[in-house]
């Protein structure tokens, strides 16, 4: 008999016999059986490795090498196979555990028989070798754990430990991450109680060899003294768990989603599952369809997620060459690539991968919902599970039901009668705070053909979806769940290309669908009041009032446009002119939620990208956005974009910068322009300054607000004037012209240390600074850099630490001592960064072209060079050295990061004051500046200059 073949039924007293095994035998292999495990050449192999052997310990390492062999062999037939057929996941995962079947009843097979006979064991010696959980389930992934339960009927004999001993060895050896427990039956009851891990493992154990009637009395105790009865504690012990693993994972769709564990994933399909296996005692989840838990299609749509989701894990798992789980940017782009995805229409194939991805984990989401539905309304009427929150219950408008706290239709045939009725259904939702009824979502998701052009055409049509954004308080949740059961896409087409759409970077952490309604619930919690605090100038733009349906209306539709080859903000204008008259705006709301679309990035570039101190940049964006109006329309939408990106995107920096560009704009637009000259905020600084420093000499101050020229008091705080005030006092006092006076303070209203440094001016210092910052590892979110008259530069970074946070105060001391000692020249920058350079694996992915652009209209005296390029550790260093070569002077540099994107803002002159308008000059400072992004991509790809 081979080692993989079923026994054929014997006498009780016949079932110890060691080669009575029990494969997992349903549904086909991917590839022959005997290309994955050749039972009858193993058999043989290891008879002569036997007759050959001189001892245990040669036969056991013949074995070894011999399952080796095969499970090489069988590894490979099935990955091969797996190549050609990508999706063809339920086929793979029985072949791996039919490969791993095979290798585990060798190796027992040779511990019991060969290693450690006892042809009679007696009564005490009987053991039965069970696979647990997704083993014992026969769904195994290339790198899955291996889980064995060996069951004794009292407590282990040294025989049977001497055999588990010599078989875990064996399996060992061949790299498989073996779980094992040795039990008797009572203590699987008594664990199983105490732990819900365990008995979740033990509710899918499958008997692989061994005592036949041990393993049966196993199932029977089971089934009798720990399921019976205790289905509302199993059942509320997997919704906690699910709860917890996504908090942990991430509530929402997050761009890097965990296959096994996130929302979505195969971890809550595998939970229904156990769930019905234990409250119906099903064996497979098409019996789910009989017992009128799920409709025949929405049993396809459980296949087809779990297929998919199975086949992404699959690849994961042979990618890494180890049991990995996480779908990072890297491993999507790989797989995107196995399973045949492309790039089209100005779309990666990844995106597209991910796009279905996502479409899957929302499908498991909806199943979810209406099995654990089902079950409460079958087997808990008593406590809705999915209600964790007691609603006073509130009566429902005609046409309406409450069942199990939930919202239901009362009469299908006339809720259908009133098209309507499918966006009533929502409105009620969020009018009584109550959930709808899955049996009520299965008929809005069976009838969207029913919201046709002439539905989204009615008056009262567009009343209800703006009542919906605008009557409750709490759009959110309305929102959500048309999104996921394909409501707002019917009823806005345009909606459609971007439901579970990925773009393919490190800065969004959301799907696009996601992430607009990220936004509208940022919205949402600013009207209600609960930001006050953390945005008091978009709470105090609400609070004073403003047009609140084109608000929601815009950030509706404000990334609609993506997706496209075009720019998406140009396209979703165009988008928007159609679509806020069909929503029910009037000719001049529409227009400004246009506008507001187009320009949905203008605020943001403005204050990230361009110095917000020069009055060029406040007097140009003044004249885009044009009212009061306007920029407080903008201003909301633009914090409530920026915040619904993803949950650390949002920080002090991109507020104190949002901040003071509203502010100065606002005042230019109520008092007029010349409210931001120069030279009145300049006399307001001096005065300042002359306050905060009542006691030095007025020789003294007159020098120091003399020595300065007008850029330099309006590009910084009263606070970094008097530091720099001090620090030139104490250099002056000094007479050492090498002297470097360097003062670090943290600058937490920013979320950023303040860097200052004075020295003697020479060429290139902004370059030795960077570079010396970037050898400490600090990120440079800004920088400003000024002469004095008297041949000073007086510099200001404003630095993070690798978490984005201002560096904690004991850590200001040695940064110190380390900058001084890379500007004195002991370390050389350039030989020090290239180990420092190497950009992660994970990142290795994304594609970032370089655009570099020249304005010599955004500022008054200076050409503004923009790099946008990959980023990477020592950018700012090369790109700041390779103008410095170039003889160029760097008054300041704004650096916006999104994600694995930079966008490094220079302002400069050439060495005679002068803006660079020739075009023979702008050029060959491109090709340096491209060249040093080059190099230093060389240097980051390999570690090697």
């Amino acid at each position: 008999m081979t080692l993989h073949q079923q026994a054929s039924p014997a006498p009780d007293s016949d079932r110890d016999r060691p080669d009575r095994f029990h494969p997992v035998a349903s549904g086909p292999l991917i590839c022959a059986d005997t290309e994955i495990f050749d039972a009858a050449a193993v058999d043989a192999q290891i008879a002569a490795a036997a007759d050959n052997a001189p001892d245990n310990a040669a036969l056991r390492g013949a074995l070894v090498q011999i399952l080796q062999a095969q499970q090489k062999a069988g590894r490979a037939a099935i990955a091969a196979a797996f190549a050609e057929q990508p999706f063809d996941a339920r086929p793979l995962t029985r072949s791996y555990t039919f490969l791993t079947d095979g290798l585990v009843m060798a190796a027992l097979k040779v511990a019991s028989t060969t290693l450690h006979p006892r042809p009679n064991p007696t009564a005490a010696e009987h053991i039965a070798v069970i696979g647990v959980g997704g083993y014992g389930r026969g769904e195994m992934a290339p790198y899955s754990d291996v889980d064995l339960l060996f069951l004794s009927p009292y407590k282990i004999t040294a025989w049977a430990e001497s055999v588990i001993e010599s078989m875990l060895y064996i399996l060992w050896d061949l790299k498989l991450k073996v779980g094992h427990s040795s039990r008797t039956i009572k203590d699987c009851i008594r664990l199983g109680q105490e732990d819900f891990t365990i008995r979740t493992a033990m509710l899918e154990h499958r008997f692989l060899a061994g005592h036949a009637p041990l393993a049966e009395k196993l199932d029977q105790r089971l089934k009798s003294d720990l399921f019976s009865g205790t289905g509302h504690d199993f059942i509320e012990a997997k919704l906690e768990e699910r709860e917890n693993r996504h908090r942990k994972q991430g509530e929402r769709y997050m761009v890097e989603p965990n296959v096994k564990e996130g929302k979505g994933g195969l971890r809550d399909l595998q939970s229904l599952y156990w769930i019905a296996k234990y409250i119906h005692g099903v064996h497979e989840s098409a019996e789910l369809v009989p017992l009128g838990v799920f409709q025949p299609e929405e049993f396809a749509t459980f296949v087809t997620a779990e297929d998919f989701l199975w086949a992404v894990r699959a690849h994961l798992h042979l990618l890494a060459g180890r049991a990995t789980e996480q779908l990072t940017f890297d491993t999507q782009v790989q797989i995107a690539e196995r399973m045949g995805y492309k790039d089209l229409a100005g779309r990666r194939g990844v995106e597209f991968f991910m796009q279905d991805y996502f479409r899957q984990a929302t499908a498991v989401g909806d199943l979810t919902r209406i099995f654990l539905t089902k079950l409460e309304a079958d087997h808990l009427k008593s406590e809705p599970l999915l209600e964790r929150i007691f609603r006073r219950r509130r009566k429902v408008k005609p046409g309406f039901v409450v069942i199990n706290n939930r919202i239901g239709v009362k009469d299908p045939d006339s809720f259908l009668a009133d098209k309507l009725n499918l966006l009533r259904l929502f409105d009620e939702g969020l009018r009584t705070g109550m959930l709808i009824h899955p049996d009520a979502m299965r008929l809005v998701t069976a009838n969207l053909d029913l919201i046709d052009d002439g539905m989204r055409n009615d008056r009262e049509a567009q009343r209800i979806f703006l009542g919906l954004l605008l009557k409750h308080g709490n759009p959110e949740r309305a929102l959500r769940r048309m999104n996921e059961l394909g409501v707002l896409a019917a009823f806005v087409p345009e909606f459609e290309p971007i439901v579970a759409m990925m773009q393919f970077n490190m800065y969004h952490s959301y799907t696009v669908d996601e992430h607009t309604i990220q936004c509208i619930a940022n919205l949402a919690q600013i009207e209600k009041a609960e930001l006050v605090e953390e945005l008091p100038i978009a709470s105090g733009i609400l609070e004073r009032g403003v047009n609140r349906k084109v608000l929601y209306v815009a950030l509706l539709l404000h990334d609609i446009g993506k997706g496209r080859p075009e720019d998406h903000s140009i396209l979703g204008a165009q988008i928007a002119r159609r679509v806020a008259p069909r929503l029910g705006l009037n000719k001049s709301d529409s227009e400004t939620v246009e506008w507001l679309v187009r320009y949905h990035l203008l605020m943001s570039d403005m204050a990230q990208k361009r110095d917000i101190a020069d009055p060029r940049t406040v007097r140009d964006f003044a004249k885009a956005v044009q009212t009061v109006k306007r920029l407080d329309l903008l201003t909301v939408l633009t914090v409530c974009d920026i915040r619904g990106v993803g949950p650390n995107v949002w920080n002090n920096w991109k507020a104190a910068l949002l901040r003071g560009l509203y502010r100065q704009t606002r005042r230019a637009l109520d008092d007029g322009m010349e409210v931001l000259n120069r030279e009145n905020r300049g006399t307001e600084a001096k005065k300042a300054l002359r306050e905060a420093l009542p006691d030095w000499p007025k020789a003294v101050l007159k020098a120091e607000t003399a020595r300065h020229y007008p850029p330099y008091w309006q590009g910084l705080h009263l606070t970094a004037h008097v530091d720099f005030a001090r620090m030139l006092r104490a250099l002056e006092e000094a007479h050492d012209p090498g002297e470097v006076m360097i003062h670090l303070h943290p600058d937490e209203d920013r979320d950023a240390t303040r860097a200052c440094f004075v020295m003697a001016d020479h060429p290139g210092i902004f370059a030795r600074l960077a570079g010396a910052l970037a050898l400490v590892g600090a990120n440079v979110v800004d920088a400003r850099s000024y002469t004095t008259k008297d041949g000073y530069v007086t510099d200001a970074f404003w630095i993070q630490d690798s978490d984005g946070h201002p560096y904690e105060a004991d850590r200001l001391p040695r940064l110190t001592q380390m900058i001084h000692k890379t500007l004195k020249g002991e370390v050389i920058t350039r030989d020090a960064l290239k180990s420092r350079d190497k950009i992660k694996k994970r990142e290795m992915a994304f594609n970032v072209p370089t655009h570099i652009s020249f304005d010599n209209d955004g500022s008054e005296i200076y050409t503004i060079i923009e790099v946008d390029t990959r980023d990477r550790p020592g950018l700012l260093y090369d790109l700041a050295h390779a103008l410095a070569s170039a003889n160029v002077y760097i008054a300041n540099a704004v650096i916006a990061t999104y994600g694995e994107q930079v966008v490094d803002t220079f302002y400069v002159k050439d060495m005679f004051g002068l803006k660079y308008y020739a075009e023979s000059k702008q050029r060959f400072l491109e090709t340096r500046l491209r060249m040093a992004i080059t190099a230093g991509a060389r240097r980051a790809k390999d570690g090697k200059p």
